[in-house]
């Protein structure tokens, strides 16, 4: 018997559990989590109105129900009050961390500490319910939004601005969330890239659902788009990049249709100031950007201002270190060979990485499966040597020796039956718990009634 500890309970580590469990009848999986609910960014990263995506959690919960994986929500592993990483190691024959990469990256530019700047993560975090957002009046006050990013994060921050209550309502978004959206008095959202067309990261389908959104003009100017040498001439792009550029061309050549609400998409503008305006953000500074004819771009020192009151970076997520494990500062990601954890350029024997704080922030969600399947197959192909670790017959009790005590399967269920009661009460569907009171008071309901 082969006892594993994966530490993530989002795709990566749902991926890794399947895998060890399907290949190896003798191994049993602990998946366990900081946050008492699992899924990872399907439920804390994936727009609220994408319900194709988040029934990926389906296929999650197949996986969590298996009959050798359990799930152990609320374990802190690392940090003040955590369980600390080697006890972790002394307790399982083997410990895979799937963190994934828990924050944002900065512009670097002046003004960007200013109220009414945000990571597009923090608002993502808001609007999904996770239980560390804060409710810091996001779009109160505001009337124009910039959004700097052109990636699927960008456009989906910037749709989920732009959407009125009725096409909210029916989604799981958290009450307080949606009354502000709802509220909301922004109707001029910028998204803001500082390459071109052809380089954005955003795909066809997302960039698409934008010129769905009722009462919303999208607006691109075909000057700027010319500008891409590429945009002119896009036979060498891929078959993404070209519908991309269709897209964009029936965008520019469409007028307005005098809608209430409109979206422009920007390009090769560079992020160089946020500017004050009554102590809080008034418009971002861009520097106007050309190809550098290398794939890149250059300064011109010609300046453009936009005026918003709340501006989102959305320009990419970042590793972080996790207490008792090395790090790669430079990539963000642990130092690893096939996934297995590298100690000073030496395999650490029972520790593994995969998902995105192996590889780093990059792929979509199905990229994780062969980044599991390779660590999986590290670990499987170590098994006879990390079976001969002694570790305690009953990891559950040996956890809660240390003060740990999880939230089983049991008790996510009763917080799914009291989000659930909540939409009821509402008058919508299942609406999310928003902090980690309510959370956790959902969960011992299950504890007082086993």
């Amino acid at each position: 018997m082969l006892r594993v500890a994966v530490v993530g309970s989002g795709p990566s580590g749902c991926y890794t559990a399947q895998g060890l469990v399907q290949q190896d009848s003798s191994v049993y999986v602990d998946v366990l989590d900081r946050l008492p609910c699992p899924y990872g960014l399907v439920r804390y990263g994936v727009a609220p109105d994408h319900e194709k995506i988040k029934s990926l959690q389906n296929n999650l919960r197949a996986v969590l129900e298996h009959e050798r994986v359990r799930f152990l929500g609320g374990v802190q592993i690392g940090g003040p009050g955590g369980l600390p990483a080697a006890r972790l190691l002394q307790l399982y024959h083997a410990v895979v961390y799937c963190v994934g990469a828990a924050t944002d990256r900065h512009l670097g530019v002046p003004g960007e500490e200013l109220p009414g700047s945000w990571s597009a993560t923090e608002f993502v975090s808001w609007y999904s319910a996770h239980p560390d957002a804060v409710d810091d009046g996001f779009v109160r006050g505001a009337k124009a939004a910039v959004v700097i990013g052109v990636g699927n994060v960008a456009v989906d921050v910037t749709r989920m601005l732009a959407r009125g209550a009725t096409e909210l309502n029916p989604t799981d978004m958290p009450e307080a969330a949606l009354a502000a959206l709802a509220a909301s008095r922004v109707t001029e959202i910028h998204m803001v890239g500082r390459r071109g067309p052809s380089q954005a990261r955003f795909t066809t389908k997302e960039l698409r659902e934008l010129g769905a959104l009722p009462d919303t003009d999208v607006v691109v100017d075909p000057e700027e788009l010319a500008l891409d040498p590429a945009y002119a001439d896009p036979s060498a792009l891929t078959a993404a990049q070209r519908r991309n550029i269709e897209v964009l061309r029936g965008w520019a050549a469409a007028p307005p249709k005098g809608a209430t609400r409109r979206i422009r998409l920007r390009f090769f503008l560079r992020p160089a100031e946020l500017l004050a305006a009554d102590g809080r953000v008034g418009a971002v500074r861009f520097e106007r950007t050309v190809p550098d004819g290398h794939g890149g771009v250059r300064g011109t020192e010609t300046y453009e201002d936009i005026g918003a009151q709340l501006a989102l970076r959305s320009v990419g997520y970042r590793g972080v270190p996790l207490e008792g494990l090395p790090f790669d500062a430079r990539t963000g990601t642990v130092p690893h060979q096939a996934g297995r954890v590298l100690r000073d350029g030496v395999i650490a024997t029972g520790e593994y990485v995969a998902g995105w704080i192996k590889r780093g922030p990059t792929g979509v969600i199905g990229t994780n499966r062969p980044c599991a399947k390779e660590t999986v197959t590290s670990l499987l192909a170590d098994a006879p040597a990390l079976a001969g670790r002694r570790v305690p017959g009953d990891t559950l009790s040996a956890l809660r020796s240390e003060g740990v005590e999880p939230i089983g399967w049991a008790g996510w269920q009763a917080i799914e039956r009291a989000e659930a009661e909540l939409g009821a009460a509402l008058g919508r569907s299942v609406v999310k718990l928003p902090d980690w009171e309510s959370l956790r008071a959902a969960a011992r309901t299950a504890a007082s009634a086993s």
